[in-house]
């Protein structure tokens, strides 16, 4: 099992519809959390279309901490995202909070929940958390430095990137501290595909992964391209445009999914105990 987090440092690089692209795209049983502490709510907006009833989420397993019936809390609180999917690949979502107002009152439920998540081990289950913007009050922090993976999504203009570079570097030396640079990581959202489309005039290219790669210090991990009229399937819930299926987005979810997997197995590879020359 492996907790993977995406966030940004400002704007709107599109982590949500990341989070929500990869979980739907994802190899094996995934829970999505939403932890964006502005309380956008953008999957019940978005993908569900409003006809989807909320959970209390994230607020009800905030009480429930507090009456000490976390664990069994959790399987109650989450919602299944695609009915059709096999059950080899389900997706299911856990909630966040619905105004930015209730932000400060999760900070006591980051750490437990936390290790609760890590538990859905026993069922098979990988975790995606959507952490928003960092920085903001009633952020999960700890879910960030207990992660197995944590990815900076940012997309490859140069506003995107003067943003995430302040960001990266406080990753960096958090990460570099409990010697976990290897858990750390960029995401791309490529805007190369927009670029000939805007008039000459408005034509700045974007950067490329390996250029991001190098102001950033952090390796990219993966990268999707910037194609609005499929990404709104995942945000807005629209109807799958034609070529849904072959789509670079949808391409560049699962080949992401891949990428990830890789990274998770080289890291755990590289924890594994050896048996010290010993036959």
């Amino acid at each position: 099992m492996a907790v993977i987090v995406l966030a940004s440092a400002s704007g709107s690089p599109g982590v949500s519809t990341t989070a929500l692209g990869l979980t739907l795209n994802w190899h094996r049983p995934v829970l999505l959390v939403d932890a964006d502490p502005t309380g956008s709510s953008s999957v019940f907006a978005g993908y569900f279309q409003g006809a989807q009833e909320p959970t209390g989420g994230l607020i009800n397993l905030a009480l429930s901490l507090r009456e000490g019936t976390l664990a069994d809390a959790l399987p109650r609180e989450t919602l299944l995202l695609d009915p059709e999917a096999p059950a080899e690949r389900s997706a299911w979502f856990l909630p966040g909070i619905r105004a930015h107002e209730q932000a400060p009152s999760l900070l006591p439920l980051w750490e437990p929940l936390t290790e609760q998540l890590r538990a859905l081990d026993r069922n098979g289950q990988d975790v995606i958390v959507d952490a928003g913007r960092l920085g903001l009050a009633g952020w999960p922090q700890p879910l960030i430095a207990a992660s197995d993976l944590t990815l900076l999504v940012t997309r490859s203009s140069l506003p995107a990137l003067a943003g995430a570079t302040s960001w990266a570097k406080t990753l960096r030396a958090q990460f570099a501290a409990v010697g976990g640079l290897s858990r750390l990581g960029g995401f791309l959202v490529d805007e190369e595909r927009r670029w000939p489309s805007l008039p000459t005039g408005a034509r700045v290219r974007p950067y490329t992964a390996r250029h991001i790669a190098k102001a950033l210090q952090i390796p990219v991990v993966a990268s999707v391209d910037w194609e609005p009229e499929v990404a709104e399937v995942y945000s807005h819930g629209a109807r799958k445009p034609r070529k849904f299926e072959s789509s670079g987005l949808r391409r560049g979810y699962r080949g992401s999914t891949a990428a990830i997997q890789s990274i998770l197995g080289a890291n755990q590879a590289a924890l594994a105990p050896t048996n010290g020359g010993h036959a």
